[in-house]
């Protein structure tokens, strides 16, 4: 009986990632990770899989819908897809309570959310992830901000802006509004709303979470608040002032800007915007995320501090603060935009090295073993056949360079080398190859 034909297709919202597409990929994640490095950010990895009971109650309810499920049949745990890697953090702290104190590390890995696929937005994607657990300094932030501005500048971005706001800020225009303290989470679900439904659709949200008209009027006029950093949070203070919890992120974002200044980024990368919240409800203190005005595809990082959710895994509570990179809308912001060196191909491999007969295989295979062992990335051809068609392959791939051992060279001691692009084609002694064809690399 034969096997039925099974179309071949992935989960809607996941994606297959070909070479030159994970070339590029791999580019910008070497980009972060030297950066996380250069901040002196350690490595950490945690599962894919984590209990249940770990990732619910950290989010709020709507982002929680968005968990994947996951587990096996006879399974006996609850076990669901990582979510984000903020929270799998906080479980390693609460099970490792001897790491040094402040633990700063950076994450690369994949996490899973059952969102409404659209440009930029996969249900499987890559996070990038920087985080300081231990320390209340805002310093910390501070780095986070700066580890943004590094990253995005030396991948090219020209022109991003990285909004800074303070969860305790937005408890208090709450409260100096006359928002109930039940209703406060309502409150920053429908702000975070602001650029995409606008002033009139925020009113009409709130007005039907019945937040009275005169306290919407009066909070509204808080949100539009605009200016340099030092402005806004100068008219705050002077309308705030009776809001502890107003001064508190008040103080907490003037102190965060001063060290920006000392930290070399400039002003015009970021600003404080009263209207920016973000959406998860584990954010305690400073929050930050960043735009870019061209191509229309949301933010492209996010993060802020979380000084109380390690303590929900354990007695010992400790403050924290991260940041987190949306690798796939910035490879898409960069593909639109032509931003990638040319350095960074379609491939990774340097050399082809031709199979010019069955005969002279073995010959081959030792001249890509020379180039091998100098570090030059070098592919044999695997079967001989015509040279047009080798070359035709190497062209097809973006393979820049050839290296051709006929037996006229053979007898000659010598091969030859043969640019691609320019078509310029060279005859070396066979000793002199690795030092021609990295010649050729490095100009």
């Amino acid at each position: 009986m034969a096997t039925p034909f099974i179309k071949p297709r992935v989960p809607r919202g996941m994606r297959d990632i070909l070479p030159e597409q994970m070339i590029r990929r791999q580019y910008v994640i070497d980009v972060i990770r030297d950066v996380f490095e250069e901040f002196g950010f350690e490595p950490l990895q945690t599962p894919a899989l984590e209990l249940s009971e770990v990732l619910t109650g950290k989010y709020g309810p709507d982002a929680e819908k968005l968990i994947y499920q996951a587990g096996h049949m006879g399974g006996k745990e609850n076990i669901s897809l990582r979510y984000d890697l903020s929270v799998p953090l906080c479980r390693v702290v609460a099970m490792h309570p001897q790491l040094p104190k402040p633990f700063k590390r950076y994450q690369i890995d994949p996490v899973w959310r059952a969102e409404r696929p659209q440009k930029g937005r996969y249900r499987q994607f890559f996070q990038c992830d920087a985080d300081t657990v231990g320390t209340e300094s805002m310093l910390a932030d501070a780095e986070n901000v700066t580890l943004i501005y590094q990253v995005l500048t030396r991948l090219g971005f020209e022109q991003f802006e990285i909004n800074i706001n303070d969860r305790k800020l937005i408890t208090g225009i709450g409260q100096f509004a006359g928002v109930p303290d039940e209703q406060l989470g309502g409150l920053y679900r429908s702000i975070d709303k602001l650029d995409k439904i606008g002033l009139a659709g925020v009113r009409d949200e709130l007005a039907e979470n019945q937040i009275p008209e005169p306290v919407i009027e009066k909070l509204l006029a808080l949100l539009q608040i605009d200016g340099d950093s030092a402005t806004v949070l100068n008219a705050l203070r002077e309308q705030l002032g009776d809001s502890e919890v107003a001064r508190e992120g008040i103080a907490e974002l003037e102190e965060l800007n001063g060290y920006l200044v000392t930290l070399g980024v400039p002003d015009e990368f970021y600003r404080v915007n009263v209207s920016m919240v973000r959406g998860l409800e584990y954010y305690t203190g400073p929050i930050y995320e960043t735009v870019v005005e061209e191509p229309k595809i949301g933010s492209i990082t996010g993060g802020g501090r979380y000084d109380e959710l390690i303590g929900s895994f354990s007695k010992q509570g400790y403050p924290a603060t991260g940041t987190s990179f949306g690798i796939e809308r910035i490879i898409d912001v960069m593909e639109e935009f032509d931003m990638f060196p040319t350095a960074v191909g379609k491939t990774v491999t340097q050399v082809l090295v031709t199979v010019f007969d069955a005969e002279l295989a073995q010959e081959s295979l030792k001249l890509a073993t020379l180039l091998r062992q100098d570090g030059i990335k070098t592919e044999v051809y695997c079967r001989p056949t015509r040279l047009s068609t080798q070359i035709k392959y190497a062209d097809t791939k973006g393979i820049p360079y050839a290296v051709i051992l006929g037996s006229d060279e053979l007898e000659a001691g010598a091969v030859a080398i043969r640019n691609l692009a320019s078509r310029e084609q060279q005859i070396v002694p066979r000793e002199e190859l690795v030092e021609h064809i990295q010649r050729w690399i490095d100009s």
